[in-house]
């Protein structure tokens, strides 16, 4: 990731699309239970605003019931159906957002109808709806701005229709302005903190993901983003292939150059492997232990599986790293195994890895510098009848 970029569109509280996906899905989910809560507490206020107009106020016109009744609570027993797990990730945002403004124009519908000497106790509340906006319902600041204009256009085309005591709707729409300068300020610096702080903790997770020699992922994260794939795949009932990829004859050459030559010589071919290998946004290549790596593709058949182990063969035979202790080629060669699984998928990856392992194997036992591929639907575990310590032998 170009951290430049993100840093800047940071300032406009703005990601690369992928990464505000992330983001804003992150922020939703930590979200939840405190924008239930909150909603929960604007339903509380909205019945006892309702108490209070009645024995307190007075109010003589039944259009504030009506828009309390008929607008503002449906509003928010919507919303706060909408704060449910199976519908919050998808529908809360926009619900809310239609929602917000519509309950601050209902507001400025009941001062519009309210005694004169009432007008300012009822526009105050567009206070609280201004900051319930910018704070307590987790929308982003970009969304909650634009809520608060549509509030405060509707007070100021109110005032210019002479439907509220100029008095007071100059005094009230002055409050309302420095409210908004306030609460969007604050709004601004905090989900501005949260960004900072997304970043942050990514770019933790990345590294404690990532081999610190080659810089691909880890055997951990590979176990974990094969994991999550596998469900995504039998989920939406798409193909997934696993190439394992061994360096050969790696051990002579740490034996004939020394270990720094062959880390050098692991970090260069771990990224041609990774430039050749990655297509798709799903794709990943990890560092599986020792010179072994391993690459996962989404939605990728047999076909496409193995043009990309083509390319990695061309790939590592383009770097012409010389290798003289090597007994099939002068320079460093891989091999490798290909397994694809087709939908629907069994309940696990691990036969895919071991299969793709074995393939690897018999590539090696065939000469090495190729791959064998395998479709693990039409292949038993009898057609790679090799044990462990043979394959050791051959791996060496």
């Amino acid at each position: 990731m170009d951290s430049a970029k993100p840093a800047t569109r940071r300032r406009r509280l703005r990601f690369e699309p992928e990464l505000e996906r992330e983001f804003l899905a992150a922020q939703a989910e930590s979200a939840r239970r405190w924008v239930r809560m909150s909603t929960l507490v604007a339903l509380s206020t909205v019945l006892g605003f309702a108490v209070i107009d009645h024995y307190v106020l007075g109010f003589r016109s039944e259009v504030p019931n009506i828009v309390r009744f008929g607008l503002q609570l449906p509003l928010v027993l919507i919303a706060l159906g909408f704060t449910t797990r199976p519908l919050y990730a998808r529908w809360y945002q926009p619900a809310i957002q239609i929602s917000a403004p519509l309950f601050g124009l209902g507001i400025v519908v009941m001062a519009a109808y309210a005694a004169p000497e009432q007008v300012p106790l009822v526009g105050a509340r567009l206070l609280l709806v201004t900051f319930f906006c910018y704070f307590m319902l987790a929308m982003p600041f970009g969304a909650a701005l634009r809520c608060n204009l549509i509030v405060t256009a509707g007070y100021v085309a109110a005032a210019l229709l002479d439907v509220l005591p100029s008095a007071a709707a100059i005094y009230q729409l002055f409050a309302l302005v420095c409210a908004n300068l306030i609460g969007a300020s604050g709004c601004y610096v905090l989900e501005y903190a949260n960004r900072q702080a997304f970043l942050e903790r990514r770019r933790l997770q990345e590294v404690a993901a990532r081999d610190g020699l080659t810089g691909l992922f880890n055997r951990a994260a590979f176990e974990e983003r094969i994991h999550q794939l596998w469900r995504q795949g039998t989920r939406d009932s798409q193909p997934i292939s696993v190439i394992m990829i061994d360096i050969d004859h790696f051990k002579a050459y740490n034996d004939q150059y020394g270990h720094q030559a062959g880390d050098a010589c692991l970090r260069k071919v771990s990224r041609t492997i990774d430039g050749a290998a990655i297509r798709r946004p799903f794709d990943f290549v990890a560092r599986y232990g020792g010179e072994e790596l391993v690459a996962v593709l989404f939605g990728a058949d047999r076909v496409h599986a193995e043009d990309v182990a083509k390319s990695i063969l061309m790939a590592v035979n383009r770097l012409a790293i010389e290798h003289v202790a090597g007994q099939h080629a002068p320079h460093v060669t891989v091999s490798m195994g290909v397994a694809t699984y087709t939908p629907p998928l069994e309940a696990s990856h691990d036969r895919a890895v071991k299969l793709a392992d074995r393939a690897l194997y018999l590539a090696k036992r065939q000469g090495r510098d190729r791959y064998v591929a395998v479709d693990v639907r039409l292949t038993t575990d009898a057609a790679f009848p090799a044990g462990p310590e043979e394959r050791r032998q051959v791996s060496a």
